[in-house]
């Protein structure tokens, strides 16, 4: 794999993972990540096809740097994994604007701005003339996805990044950028907190959370052959891969003209009745 690559929050966990499969399928490989240490290690197991960064991709000029890194260091840009993030799990009546903020900022932000800066990168070069096959693989969540009690701050930084994924799918096309989201589940820092008897490795066979599992599906969709996969979100946990359908209109009555509120409550309920959405996660 020719490609050059920028892996955020890749010193640990699932970030760790992709980094160190994009490296052993060939790639140059920028290791985001705000610990010097962490991402060098990294940067180390993959050999001089990579560099680190340690920019802060939750801040404008931080993602640009990372971009620009990639371009400086390996002449171009093919591949963004955004993975970087955070989690602050509060109830929502215990969830300060900090917290709120912070999480926002790092996983939403976080991922729109590196796109910024990427996807300004691939028009300069479609509009030059280069030939580009840019691949964007954003990071949600099972959260984002369906809610998660406890997770108000990250479920809505999570369920921006998927609709977020949709629009830069329609927008990118025309230079030649695909852009597609995973909800993965797998043992990290963030998820062991969390999940702790889930997320537990066995003692024996396959190990379903190990994080390794996910980085497959990331590799394919950053190589040049997924060059027709595009806007799509995919749940991807141990051997196991799923297309999500995000929302879709279900059953509907429409009376023709303005209702009154009082002939809602029994329409209202023959909607809800034939509706079986996913439930919250952790909820009773």
């Amino acid at each position: 794999m020719n490609r050059v690559v920028i892996v955020t929050g890749a010193g640990r966990g699932i970030g760790r993972a992709h980094a160190l499969a994009f490296g052993a399928a060939g790639a140059r490989v920028v290791v985001n990540d705000l610990s010097a240490e962490v991402a060098g290690e990294v940067a180390e197991l993959i050999g001089p096809r990579a560099v680190v960064n340690t920019d802060d991709v939750g801040t404008w000029a931080g993602a640009q740097r990372v971009v620009e890194t990639a371009v400086s260091e390996f002449g171009g840009l093919d591949v963004l994994v955004n993975n970087a993030g955070i989690v602050r799990d509060r109830m929502i009546v215990g969830c300060g604007e900090e917290e709120w903020d912070e999480v926002v900022r790092v996983h939403l932000k976080g991922h729109f701005a590196t796109l910024h800066h990427a996807a300004a990168h691939w028009r300069a070069v479609h509009k030059a003339g280069g030939a580009v096959s840019g691949r964007v693989i954003n990071t949600s969540s099972g959260a984002g996805l369906f809610g998660s009690v406890g997770q108000a701050n990250y479920s809505a930084a999570k369920a921006g990044i998927a609709s977020m994924t949709l629009v830069a799918a329609a927008e990118l096309a025309r230079y030649g950028v695909t852009v597609n989201a995973i909800a993965p589940a797998a043992r990290t820092r963030m998820t062991e907190a969390t999940f702790a008897d889930m997320m537990a490795a066995p003692e024996e066979g396959f190990d379903a959370m190990a994080p390794e599992n996910i980085s497959p599906l990331v590799v394919w969709l950053g190589s040049e052959e997924a060059g027709d996969v595009t806007g799509r979100m995919f749940e991807v946990d141990g051997g196991r891969v799923c297309v999500v359908h995000g929302w879709q209109r279900g059953p509907e009555i429409d009376k023709g003209e303005r209702w009154s509120p009082d002939e809602l409550g029994e329409v209202v309920r023959k909607l809800v009745a034939a509706d079986h959405p996913v439930p919250v996660y952790g909820a009773e």
